[in-house]
């Protein structure tokens, strides 16, 4: 779901130049979601092969992530572990959501509005099993980390960041703010021009970095009260938040009671909107597992398995897979012969 920081935090722009050479931690389901819900056919429905497997995610991901390789950008992939108990609630909710638009996606279409259909597709989607394990197959051939989050994707990637074995986080999100990322890069997965809104005209969408030191700095709150803001406004453990509150007034009121976090939640009437103490969240967050127990080794790509995945299993062009991977060849090849020169 992500938090709804946007009014309060600015980002500022970077480059993939400037991103060049460093290390980072994808949060995976963020990102695949992303491709589920963005890469689909003019109607709204997934991309498939010709036995009726969906390709959507895989298409992203290849394509994305081999982009950003060949801009010498170093990526390991974080997959989300077992849920806590406490998210099981939004788990339900997005699984109301994506059946309420099958619905109306199936309305759309009987009408033939395809714009509609558009619409709701998009609200769809699923990443099952089998998808996630495709996308750590296709990861692991490109010679890129698998990382196996205990729990959450987005605690573990904010832990390796902060133990300085990556540089930041790549997510379109703001949760990883509350696990102590120092940074997230936004937008890497979303580059290039996208129509606006009006279907005329189109913007460029550049990454951007959120420092979470500036942010706090900028908001004048510590990260502790990062957390309890957040609540207010609601995450993925308690949906929507408390009514009448806003992030704004979420700011205020933290800053108001500054570490008294009882009396700032009791004004707020979290007792009255929930059944369960605030601490609960609170200290899920500040606990939530992480392990050490990872390697961040990149190795070489595995052409074989490229082709038999893509190609093989899943009907993408040969041709365009053979070609992204000379690609990668002659960068990784010329990568190496700069450092014999600087040597």
């Amino acid at each position: 779901m992500g938090v709804a920081f946007k009014d309060l935090i600015i980002g500022k722009e970077t480059s993939i130049k400037e991103l060049g050479g460093k290390i980072f931690v994808v949060d995976a389901y963020n990102i695949l979601y992303q491709f589920l819900s963005s890469i689909r056919s003019r109607d709204g429905s997934l991309l498939m092969d010709s036995k009726g497997s969906t390709t959507s995610h895989l298409v992203g991901l290849f394509s994305r992530t081999t982009n950003l390789m060949i801009n010498n950008l170093k990526l390991a992939f974080v997959f989300d572990g077992k849920p806590p108990s406490l998210k099981e609630k939004e788990r339900m909710r997005r699984r109301e959501i994506k059946l309420e638009s099958k619905k109306q996606y199936e309305k759309a279409k009987e009408k033939g509005n395809i714009e509609l259909m558009k619409k709701y597709a998009s609200r769809t989607s699923v990443l099952t099993p089998e998808m996630v394990e495709e996308a750590k197959k296709l990861i692991e051939a490109l010679g890129l980390p698998v990382i196996q989050a205990p729990s959450e994707g987005e605690a573990q990637a904010s832990h390796i960041v902060k133990k300085g074995k990556a540089y930041a986080i790549v997510s379109q999100d703001y949760d990883s703010l509350l696990y102590g990322a120092p940074l997230i890069i936004k937008n890497l997965s979303i580059l290039g021009k996208r129509k606006k809104a009006d279907k005329l005209s189109y913007t460029t969408i550049k990454p951007e970095m959120i420092n979470l030191s500036e942010t706090l700095n900028n908001l004048n709150i510590d990260n502790d009260q990062l957390i309890a803001a957040a609540m207010l406004v609601g995450t993925d453990y308690n949906i929507g938040g408390i009514k009448g509150i806003g992030p704004k007034n979420a700011l205020q009121l933290v800053k108001k009671y500054k570490k008294d976090f009882d009396s700032l939640f009791k004004e707020a009437g979290w007792d009255k909107t929930f059944d369960f103490k605030w601490t609960e969240i609170y200290y899920l967050i500040k606990n939530m597992p992480v392990t050490d127990d990872y390697e961040l080794e990149f190795k070489d790509i595995d052409e074989k398995k490229l082709i038999d995945l893509l190609v093989k299993q899943h009907d993408f062009s040969e041709e365009r897979v053979d070609n992204t991977i000379q690609k990668l060849l002659k960068e990784k090849k010329a990568k190496q012969q700069k450092s014999l020169a600087e040597f």
